[in-house]
């Protein structure tokens, strides 16, 4: 990671995109939550823990993914202490953070035990192989490390030094998600808060882990971030999703940082997927007086391309019950269309699945 920075400013097109793109989304209207259909139900405990993990009983759940034959869940050792930044560190082999279900959710694997701090971003690249990050800043034998994983938890390759904080192609400072391409290239989004070096930044690293460029800084205007805390790859493009969550909007590039689109109708995001059919999918909150604690969350549907709403997944969470962190603060849909949901505050896996006659339409 000591290969020279190709760090490039933003041109004066791409800064012209940009207004356009911000000017179109401020004129645009898009409807409440609450007045978006919801054509989904809930898929009542999908997920099979067996007795022997924590009594069957979640802790902190933080990122799902699917890939050809099941689905992986990545999670904080079924702690919740912190609550809301619960730690592995001496929760020993009886509570891997790494588990495996098949598609009719029984659990097939689990690994990882030793190996992090404060799990947080999680994706599986077109082999099979499993990203990790570990945004812990506790300890300093973990944390502040991108890993790469083999299906079996085999580790394959570090970025990062593990414990330290850093700028720059030297290392991260509090990486909270990774997203890989179709070439090979990983993202890195870098700032999780607080931050040692007030961080907000997207990084570029070649299939073999090489730092390639970096891009933005913490502020608000188009191309810069407070707290990116979720990043996927994905959709007919191959465009590249921030869930920017302090900023409350998606912002969108292209894979070498051009800015396309800052969408602030998905509400503060904590999470991000985007489908092969270009269906994005975000959980988010809202502010709303009317409901419990002023704030409405859920996960929403939408189009990709044109940013347009198209289904609202209203969380089912008492919010009396949740002290901190959010709910579908990870995300993923399988080919079917069928969501999965990560939720920190209210421990639990959530599987939705279409209601028949009720698809949402597709601007």
């Amino acid at each position: 990671m000591g290969i020279r920075a190709n760090h490039r400013g933003v041109t004066a097109a791409a800064a012209i995109v940009a207004a356009l793109a911000v000017a179109r989304a401020e004129q645009q209207k898009y409807p409440a939550p609450g007045q978006l259909p919801n054509p989904y139900r809930l898929v009542d405990r999908w997920a099979q823990l067996p007795s022997t993990m924590n009594g069957g009983k979640w802790g902190e759940v933080i990122r799902v993914h699917v890939d050809r034959d099941g689905v992986w869940v990545f999670h904080r050792c079924f702690n919740v202490v912190p609550e809301g930044s619960a730690t592995c560190v001496n929760r020993g082999p009886a509570n891997p953070p790494i588990l495996k279900f098949d598609t009719s959710g029984r659990m097939i694997r689990s690994f990882g035990d030793g190996l992090f701090d404060y799990p947080h971003g999680f994706t599986v690249d077109a082999d099979g192989n499993l990203w990790v990050t570990d945004v812990g800043d506790r300890d300093p034998k973990f944390g502040q490390q991108v890993l790469k994983l083999s299906p079996q938890g085999r580790v394959l390759m570090t970025l990062g030094k593990r414990g330290v904080a850093a700028r720059g192609a030297e290392g991260f400072d509090r990486p909270t998600s990774v997203a890989v391409a179709r070439d090979g290239s990983v993202f890195v989004a870098d700032g999780h808060a607080p931050n040692k070096f007030g961080t907000g930044r997207i990084v570029k690293f070649s299939k073999d882990g090489r730092f390639v460029k970096e891009w933005g800084r913490l502020g608000s205007a188009p191309g810069e971030f407070d707290e990116p805390h979720d990043l996927f790859i994905g959709g007919s493009r191959g465009w590249l999703y921030v869930a920017d969550r302090k900023n409350n909007r998606i912002q969108v590039f292209d894979q070498d940082g051009t800015f396309i689109a800052a969408w602030t109708q998905f509400g503060q995001p904590s999470s991000v997927f985007v489908g092969a059919d270009d269906a994005i999918y975000v959980g988010a909150s809202f502010p709303d007086p009317a409901a419990k604690k002023g704030e409405r969350r859920g996960i929403v549907v939408g189009n990709a391309i044109s940013g347009a709403l198209t289904a609202f997944i209203p969380d089912p969470a008492d919010l009396d019950t949740v002290v901190r962190g959010t709910s579908a603060s990870g995300i993923a849909a399988d080919a079917s269309g069928a969501i999965f949901a990560a939720d920190v505050g209210a421990h639990n896996l959530r599987k939705y699945v279409r209601v028949s006659g009720r698809r949402p339409s597709r601007p």
